[in-house]
């Protein structure tokens, strides 16, 4: 299906970099629709985008092919309960919402229904984003195409084979991007204390960060070897890589992201009942 219709209930931030990635694939305006209670931000949306607005979700997803739920996860029960009578059967649900199964889902909507589960991260919108995604046993392999199409307008998007490891995926990248802020953030204030200017500072570890992504990225070796090549024997990177070594730098990213991990799967506990 080249151009799905589809339906956003949640007009907020991730949403509308969802439908911008939407429309610069080619998807037509008139195949977008999203719902959203605040009327300055369909208004917003709607004069952005030249999509159609509705307060009500029901209206929102009438006909609609995939259905994506980018609401705030503490709101999702009622909006699903409310939504449930309105769906139509094969509609594909798409959530984006955090910590909240697929089982939960399907209990509010109150049928066994196709659903993938998606986290995304913030890069999303500037479209250099990456998302894992898992599909429940009733997403059919064009149903599957279209999320990966979905979540593709905005960066990478993976598949999962067990529901579970989007929890791992929570702790890599769906926090990730604030451990490097975290980093380019320590980076700058002690370049700062060395004695550059603040701005340049900050200028020459943001441009590092960028610089070094793109040649992970790009490399056909690992982050691993990439770090030896520029690790020459009793130098300056050696020198501080050491440093970070004996300051338990390993062991404390593995214990922050089985923090991360931990904490998502409490929440999805909590949020799914």
């Amino acid at each position: 299906m080249t151009h799905p219709r589809i339906a956003f209930i949640g007009a907020g931030n991730m949403a509308a970099s969802l439908i911008g990635g939407l429309l610069a694939q080619g998807i037509p305006a008139s195949h977008i629709r999203a719902s959203d209670p605040g009327a300055e931000q369909r208004a917003k949306v709607a004069a952005e985008y030249g999509i159609e607005l509705f307060e009500s979700n029901a209206e929102a997803i009438a006909g609609a092919d995939v259905i994506v739920l980018a609401t705030k996860p503490q709101v999702l029960k009622g909006v699903c309960q409310a939504l449930a009578p309105s769906l139509a059967d094969g509609q594909l649900i798409v959530s984006i919402a955090a910590g909240i199964s697929c089982a939960s889902l399907a209990n509010w909507l109150g049928a066994a229904r196709p659903i993938v589960r998606c986290m995304p991260n913030t890069p999303a919108l500037l479209r250099q984003g990456v998302s894992g995604l898992y599909a429940n046993a009733a997403v059919s392999a064009t149903q599957r195409q279209l999320a990966e199409q979905l979540l593709s307008a905005v960066g990478l998007a993976l598949w999962l084979e067990e529901e579970q490891q989007i929890d791992a995926v929570t702790a890599v990248s769906g926090s990730g991007p604030a451990y490097f802020f975290l980093l380019i953030e320590a980076m700058t204030a002690a370049g700062e204390r060395l004695g550059l200017p603040r701005a340049i500072a900050e200028q020459l570890t943001q441009q590092t960060a960028l610089g070094a992504a793109c040649m992970a990225i790009e490399s056909d070796v690992d982050a691993a070897e990439l770090r030896r090549r520029v690790t020459s024997p009793n130098g300056t990177t050696e020198a501080a890589i050491k440093t970070f070594q004996a300051g338990g730098f390993e062991a404390l990213v593995q214990q922050a992201l089985d923090a991360a991990a931990n904490r998502s799967a409490e929440l999805a506990e909590q949020l799914g009942q």
